[in-house]
């Protein structure tokens, strides 16, 4: 007999592309997630995932069964939710990209819940944001999310990608006068490491050049690029907010200054359009509003978006007992 528990867990490794982002959202232990899903592979006779040390990825038969396991879990969730307790609280699903999470969303969940503890609030990271609604998240906070008509976008901000590196680096290996330079340094950069590296746009002016490079460092996680760059490994490919102290302090320097990056990051908060009454899914997005754009905006002259210009009083003047939210930023660079 198929248990519905099994594929309710293959329906969340599935979405979330991860067992431990499963583990989190089931909050059962990731031995669970991995035994449910074995079994389930078991009753079937087929694999369902390919498993590496990367990423999961579904097989031909995991991919045929995904939708069914979602409808399960979709009908298993809505008996819950009927005969749930009035009282009890629904928690808010909070699923957010990984490399831009632990640096930004993380660090303001203490103060989420000190300005809302009424609201029950659950986070989850994952590296493989979803494209698609699901039953098992809110809210997702990801990088140039795809539009989708079920869903609801909300810019949070548009950060510009800057080319640093350490006095030391720059000392060793000489500044680079123009992009093409860039061919004979080690360049550092947060990619998703499953495709070709794409090749570097700048931009000065209206004046554009693309560089095709291969870069000693490919991670999806920009806070080991920042570290690596910090460490004098290479040019860093770093949004304006995670160097901002480092250039301040002469610990790093703009690369190639009078360029840009084509294309800046473009963060936001998204959630199901069915979800648009939700006062706890306001509440949050207004609250990142507040507190993450203000981190986000570039402290040059470039243009900001609106997104950008955002600023709340119910969160940034008013008289509290804890310190500012810190820099989303590592100590030292």
């Amino acid at each position: 007999m198929w248990l519905a528990s099994e594929m309710a867990a293959f329906a969340h490794v599935a979405e979330l592309g991860s067992f431990t982002a499963a583990a989190r959202a089931l909050e059962v232990p990731k031995v669970a997630v991995s035994r449910a899903v074995a079994s389930l592979e078991k009753r079937l006779g087929s694999q369902l995932l390919t498993r590496t040390t990367r990423r999961v990825a579904l097989t031909p038969a995991g991919a045929l069964l995904q939708p069914h396991c979602q409808r399960v879990l979709h009908e298993v969730e809505s008996v819950r939710r009927r005969f749930a307790s009035p009282s009890a609280p629904q928690p808010l699903r909070v699923l957010v990209d990984a490399g831009y999470g632990r640096l930004l969303v993380t660090p303001l969940v203490p103060r989420f819940l000190e300005h809302f503890s009424g609201i029950a609030l659950q986070v989850a990271l994952t590296d493989t944001p979803p494209t698609e609604p699901g039953e098992t998240w809110d809210v997702l906070i990801c990088n140039a999310p795809v539009p989708q008509p079920a869903l609801v976008q909300t810019p949070l901000g548009s950060p510009p990608l800057l080319l640093c590196a350490t006095p030391g680096y720059l000392q060793r290996h000489g500044h680079p006068r123009s992009p093409a330079d860039l061919n004979t340094h080690t360049v550092l950069r947060a990619l998703d490491t499953r495709q070709a590296p794409p090749a570097l746009e700048l931009r000065r002016g209206a004046e554009q050049h693309q560089v095709r490079l291969r870069p000693a460092l490919t991670v999806n996680d920009p806070a080991l690029v920042h570290s690596s760059t910090a460490a004098g490994l290479g040019i860093g490919v770093l949004p304006e907010f995670l160097c901002r102290q480092g250039l301040a302090m002469g610990k790093l320097e703009r690369v190639l200054s009078d360029w840009w990056v084509a294309e800046p990051l473009e963060l936001a908060a998204v959630h199901a359009q069915s979800n648009a009454g939700s006062a706890a899914i306001r509440q949050f997005i207004e609250f990142l509003l507040a507190n993450m754009a203000p981190v986000l905006a570039a402290s040059d002259s470039r243009p900001q978006s609106a997104a950008e210009q955002i600023r709340s009083d119910r969160y940034q003047h008013r008289t509290h007992p804890h310190r500012p939210m810190p820099r989303s930023e590592p100590e030292g660079g």
